[in-house]
């Protein structure tokens, strides 16, 4: 025994880098947008199946669910990684290795950490480990951005509250999250009468209420109780440059840690809303997402498991890990009550970019972080 795995465990490890790394070459090049992540899917269902996993399926959310151990009312712990990525690519996406790095449009978030999770759950099956209590291991949809966490909360409602721990692979080694950043995003669109910029001038123009709104929402001093932040992401409208602009739109949202920002955040937004229409604007308010922050968390189980997780991630890194607060897939079992991490398992960087990459030479000490911490749920 080294560390949190056996000598058996480690020599399989290691044995095993370079079937990962080729799990994670056959991943990296299979499209997954977000709501639309049908051909990962299939793969990791296939492949699971393909390694001697039974009870193996898709639900309705598109998540692939690997339940090991359940029973109808047993308690559970969910294993997760994400398998969507930010890039709408629907064709093959591009993938080379260059000087020990792979690069290719969501490698690491989160395909790298989802391809370790995956061969986690091939050396569980294949040693016939009994867990101590049910275990779901769950390759989730819906992750990313507008996806509004959608795979998430459809395990969580299937299994609620029979979910004791909640464990999510996403972001890059040492780092983990243990607490939620809660998100409200909204899509505000402003439309006028519009016209000819010359033959009409003079009647409203949509570019010109949505820009006053801009400022009005910005004027706004954050809450200064816990760090809260907002952002006007995207702005699109207007015909021509000769046209008085009759639609223009924005992705606006703002964050927080705490539940009282954030509604201090709502309420004033909502009045900002509520100005421009008692003027006689017509403005339309589309909800594009909402991620909860951490609800009433036994902070002690948190603790705990934050602090079992960052002994792990230490051990086998020799580095420190910081802990910080996310948006993440685990914001929905922490709004829950449920005791969260989201921790990475491998090295890159330039996440959401089309050229982010992956460090080959992680994957060993990613492998043995990930399985450590599925380990101990096992006898």
């Amino acid at each position: 025994m080294k560390g949190y795995l056996t000598d058996k465990e480690l020599k399989y490890i290691h044995e095993h880098v370079d079937e990962a790394i080729g799990l994670l070459e056959q991943l990296g090049r299979i499209p997954a947008p977000s709501h639309h992540e049908e051909q990962r899917a299939d793969f990791v269902k296939q492949w699971l199946e393909a390694q001697g996993a039974r009870g193996v399926y898709i639900d309705d959310a598109l998540n692939v669910i690997y339940p090991a151990g359940c029973t109808d009312d047993n308690d559970v712990v969910v294993i997760m990684a994400h398998m969507d990525i930010v890039f709408p690519d629907t064709e093959p996406l591009p993938l080379y290795v260059e000087n020990g790095k792979m690069f290719a449009p969501g490698i690491g978030d989160d395909t790298a950490n989802l391809a370790l999770l995956l061969m986690c759950a091939r050396y569980i099956t294949l040693q016939g480990l009994t867990p101590k209590c049910g275990i779901v291991f769950v390759a989730n949809s819906c992750e990313e951005g507008l996806g509004n966490l959608k795979g998430t909360k459809a395990v969580m409602e299937a299994y609620g509250s029979r979910v004791k721990q909640f464990i999510s692979f996403d972001g890059y080694l040492n780092g983990i999250s243990d607490d939620a950043v809660g998100t409200h995003r909204y899509e505000v669109t402003v439309r006028t009468e519009g016209g000819h910029s010359f033959g009409n001038f003079g009647n409203a123009n949509a570019i010109y209420y949505l820009s006053n709104m801009i400022q009005t929402l910005y004027a706004k001093q954050a809450p200064q109780k816990a760090k809260t932040t907002y952002n006007v992401g995207t702005i699109v409208g207007g015909t021509t440059v000769n046209s008085i602009a009759q639609q223009v739109s924005m992705l606006y949202e703002f964050r927080s840690v705490d539940r009282e920002c954030l509604a201090e955040m709502q309420t004033f937004f909502n009045s900002v809303i509520d100005t421009y229409r008692n003027m006689g604007i017509s403005v339309e308010v589309e909800v594009k997402g909402i991620r909860p922050c951490r609800g009433e968390v036994d902070m002690a189980a948190l603790n705990r498991l934050t602090e079992t997780n960052r002994a792990i991630v230490e051990y086998y890194t020799d580095a420190q890990c910081k802990v910080e607060a996310g948006s993440t897939d685990s914001n929905i079992p922490l709004s829950m009550g449920i005791p969260a991490n989201t921790l990475g398992v491998i090295r890159g960087g330039q996440a959401h970019t089309r050229e982010e990459w992956v460090d080959l030479e992680s994957i060993e000490d990613g492998f043995c972080v990930a399985l450590a911490v599925i380990r101990r749920y096992f006898k």
